[in-house]
């Protein structure tokens, strides 16, 4: 059964922590690699944002719609970005993941594979999904690569969806999961994360 409670889970050289107040300044040091709260269409927080960020990430947990993580690289130690559950719809066995972003160091590196294997695995065997949905901005092209590359199937665009930072509205592309995918999906995961084996960030 899905539920909001904290899961510390660890796999791949990769720790996905409960987010706390604590990962301020590690958060705070990950967008900056980068500049990445300059990108209008991701919702990656500047510095001086850090901080209302991860209260708003508490305040979903803490209203039963979120799960939120800091994604920490356990050979350097340092915490590299955050990914989040996010709607939550317990009645339907549904969850989606999202609000993952990454430093520009770590990004087309295996933390993202890592970190949607401990998170589908975490979804589909632990506590028994249905689906796992995924989503991002229409102009988000990289995300949308990166989404389809794990094996997720498109669903569609979902028009004037969601509001942006900068106040404008984006139109939203849907992608999912099934249980009854999830199979393929995993050795599929398995066997990109081997490829990366040894290999340094790019």
């Amino acid at each position: 059964m899905i539920t909001t409670q904290p899961v510390t889970l660890e796999g791949g050289g990769i720790r996905l922590e409960p987010l706390t107040p604590e990962h301020r300044d590690g958060l705070a040091a990950a967008a900056a690699d980068g500049n990445l709260w300059e990108l209008w269409f991701t919702s990656v927080p500047a510095p001086d944002e850090v901080e209302r960020y991860i209260e708003a990430a508490l305040a979903g947990q803490r209203e039963g719609h979120m799960v939120p993580w800091a994604v920490r690289e356990l050979a350097s130690g340092r915490i590299v970005g955050s990914t989040r559950y996010h709607d939550i719809l317990a009645s339907v066995d549904r969850v989606e993941i999202g609000w993952t972003w990454y430093g520009q160091s770590w990004q087309r590196s295996r933390v993202n594979t890592t970190c949607k294997l401990l998170l589908l695995t975490h979804a589909f065997e632990s506590v028994k999904c249905a689906v796992v949905g995924l989503r991002t901005d229409n102009f988000n092209f990289a995300s949308q690569r990166a989404i389809e590359r794990l094996g997720a199937k498109r669903d569609g665009v979902i028009r004037h969806h969601q509001a942006r930072r900068d106040g404008t509205v984006r139109d939203s592309v849907m992608f999912s999961i099934l249980a009854a995918e999830w199979r393929d999906v995993k050795r599929h995961l398995e066997l990109r994360i081997a490829r990366h084996e040894g290999a340094a960030p790019s």
